[in-house]
C-alpha cells in the first residue's frame, strides 16, 4: 500500500472534493471508460415487495471474468457519476465484471416507485443484491461503494449472510457513519457544499413531482432554501419517522449494527474530509471483519493524486480487491493486478 500524498497544490479538501467530479475529469474520462460504457447494458432489478431499482451492468468482452464488482454511487449521484465511472472504467479494465446500481431516485430512476427515497429503505437494495446475484453468478463478488453508497453497502454487509448475499470484501469509500454529524457539517460549513446538495435535491425531487403530481409538494419545495427546510418537511411526511434526527439515527452506522459482519469489510476515509467528520469513525475500531483506513489527505470521496487528474481511490480498491482474491487463490500460482497501469 502506497499512502495518499498529491502535490501540494492538490492537498486542498475543497480542491479534492470539487476535482471529483469537475469537468475536466469528466472529459478525460471518456476516453478511459469508452470500453466500458459500450459493454454497459440497462438493467431493471425486481427488488421483491413491487419495488424496481435500475443498473447498468458491464460484462467482460474478451477474456474470463475475475469476478463481479458491484458499485453504489454517493448521494444525488448516479451510476454515471464522474467518481463511479472512474472506478468502474478501472476494475473492468483489470478483468472484472462491473454492476453500478442506482438508488432510488437516482439517475433515471424516479418513475420506477412512487414513493420518494430514503435512506433507510435497506431492504430493496439487498433485493438487488440478490437479484444482481442470482442474474450474474460469479465465484467472487465484491460491492465498493461511495459516502451514503458506502453506508449501504456496510449495512448490506452487516446482513449480508442472512439476507443470502454472497461478498468476499465490501470497501467503503467515505461512508455517511453519523448523519446528524454530515448534515451539521454541510449546513455549518462551505455553502458551496450545502446549495450544491440543495439544488440537486430540489432537481431530483421537482422530476418526481412532474411523474407523480398527486405528491403534491409542489408549494412547499419552491420555498425550501436550506437542507433543513428539506428534512423538516419530508421527514414527517414522506418517511415513517417524525423528527428528522430520529430519521438520521435510523441509518446511522454504530459498532452493534456492523457487529455481524462475516466478511471482510475495509473504510478509506480521509482525515480531512469536510462532510464526514474523521471523529465519526472511532467508534467503528475493533470490530472485527472491519478496518479502516485514514490517509491524511482526500477531502470527500476525491484522492485525485496528480495534475493529469489520476485517481489514486481506483488504484488502492483494486489492490485490496486483488489482495482478497491471492488471500485464497495463492496457490494458483496467479499474480495480483495490483500494479496495472491505468
Amino acid at each position: 500500500m502506497n499512502d495518499f500524498c498529491p502535490p501540494r497544490l492538490l492537498q486542498s479538501p475543497h480542491v479534492q472534493s470539487l476535482l471529483a467530479s469537475t469537468a475536466p475529469r469528466k472529459l478525460r474520462l471518456r476516453a478511459a471508460s469508452q470500453a466500458l460504457r459500450q459493454a454497459s447494458k440497462s438493467v431493471i432489478l425486481d427488488c421483491g415487495h413491487d419495488t424496481q431499482l435500475l443498473g447498468e451492468y458491464s460484462a467482460r468482452q474478451q477474456g474470463r471474468s475475475r469476478g463481479l464488482i458491484t458499485l453504489i454511487h454517493g448521494w444525488e449521484g448516479s451510476s454515471r457519476s464522474t467518481y463511479l465511472l472512474s472506478a468502474a472504467s478501472h476494475f473492468y479494465r483489470a478483468g472484472y465484471d462491473v454492476f453500478r446500481l442506482n438508488l432510488r431516485d437516482h439517475g433515471p430512476s424516479h418513475h420506477l416507485n412512487r414513493a420518494l427515497f430514503n435512506s433507510t429503505l435497506l431492504d430493496e437494495v439487498l433485493g438487488a443484491m440478490r437479484a444482481i446475484q442470482r442474474n450474474y453468478p460469479h465465484d467472487w463478488q465484491f460491492l465498493a461503494d461511495f459516502s451514503l453508497g458506502g453506508n449501504f453497502a456496510l449495512r448490506i454487509a452487516a446482513r449480508a449472510a442472512d439476507a443470502g448475499i454472497k461478498l468476499n470484501k465490501t470497501i467503503a469509500v467515505c461512508p455517511v457513519v453519523d448523519p446528524i454529524n454530515t448534515m451539521a457539517a454541510l449546513e455549518q460549513g462551505w455553502w458551496v457544499y450545502e446549495q450544491y446538495f440543495v439544488r440537486k435535491w430540489k432537481r431530483s425531487l421537482r422530476r418526481k413531482l412532474s411523474l407523480y403530481p398527486e405528491l403534491d409538494f409542489h408549494d412547499q419545495l419552491t420555498a425550501m432554501r436550506r437542507l433543513r427546510d428539506f428534512n423538516d418537511y419530508f421527514v414527517p411526511n414522506h418517511t415513517p419517522f417524525t423528527e428528522p434526527d430520529d430519521y438520521f439515527r435510523a441509518y446511522a452506522l454504530s459498532a452493534e449494527r456492523l457487529s455481524s459482519l462475516q466478511s471482510p469489510a475495509h473504510i478509506i476515509a480521509a482525515q480531512d474530509d469536510p462532510m464526514i467528520l474523521a471523529g465519526d469513525f472511532e467508534q467503528l475500531r475493533d470490530i472485527a471483519n472491519l478496518s479502516i483506513e485514514t490517509p491524511r489527505y482526500g477531502g470527500h470521496c476525491g484522492f485525485v493524486k496528480n495534475f493529469r487528474l489520476d485517481s489514486w481511490i481506483d488504484e488502492r480498491m483494486l489492490e485490496l480487491v486483488e489482495s482478497c482474491r491471492y488471500a485464497k487463490a495463492d496457490h494458483a500460482g496467479e499474480r495480483p493486478l495490483s500494479s496495472l497501469s491505468t
